[in-house]
């Protein structure tokens, strides 16, 4: 389990090898104090994708992609010097200061419109209307493994998809690799847990259809 609270900026320190049954390694750069907390079985996440360390040394870890994490998130584009976001899972006591995220990914989807203001940025994203149902203004997302405020939702027209917004500070720009989206770019997306659970109740009860 995760916060989204990134606690750096890493990157990939070669090309994405191959590994046994179609998957891939990659070998993440980070500091040394992100390495110290780090050990071989550990979950970390990669973008807002939980994965499991397989090696360690002081200032970088490797971690192992199956194909079905290939298919469903951003991770398989990643190239040398790709620039990822990195967080620990949480420890008992640890503080919760984002929101409950649990690295596994909903769907892909893309930036549509970056607007920068001076030091801030508002972001918008394509949001599939499979999954508007678990998306509420001002409710929480995960974008990348950042947690985020959705800062507005709204449909352009019936010929475009729905999407949403966000509003992101200097520290998240700085921190995270946010800052360098523009249109187009994809991105990892998870859905607030919360959000999910109450929607699959209600399509239970049949309140809403499936």
């Amino acid at each position: 389990m995760f916060t989204g609270l990134v606690r750096e900026r890493g990157r990939l320190i070669e090309d994405p090898t191959p590994s046994a049954e179609g998957g891939v390694r990659l070998v993440l750069g980070h500091s040394r104090e992100l390495g110290a907390g780090l050990e071989i079985g550990a979950s970390l996440a990669v973008s807002g994708v939980c994965l499991t360390i397989v090696e360690t040394a002081p200032d970088s870890s490797v971690v192992e992609l199956s194909p079905e994490t290939l298919r469903r998130t951003t991770l398989g584009g990643l190239r040398r010097d790709s620039a990822v976001n990195l967080e620990p899972s949480l420890h008992m006591g640890d503080a919760l200061g984002g929101h409950w995220v649990q690295g596994h990914v909903d769907c892909t989807t893309e930036v549509v419109e970056r607007r920068d203001l001076e030091a801030h940025c508002e972001m918008a994203f394509a949001l599939p209307p499979e999954h508007r149902g678990s998306v509420v203004e001002k409710g929480s997302i995960a974008v990348d493994g950042v947690s985020l405020t959705v800062s507005a939702l709204e449909t352009i027209s019936a010929l475009t998809e729905d999407r949403f917004e966000v509003a992101l500070i200097p520290h998240t720009l700085e921190v995270t690799s946010l800052g360098q989206l523009g249109p187009g770019d994809a991105v990892n997306l998870e859905l607030d847990i919360l959000g999910k659970y109450v929607q699959r109740a209600l399509v239970a009860a049949g309140v809403i259809p499936s």
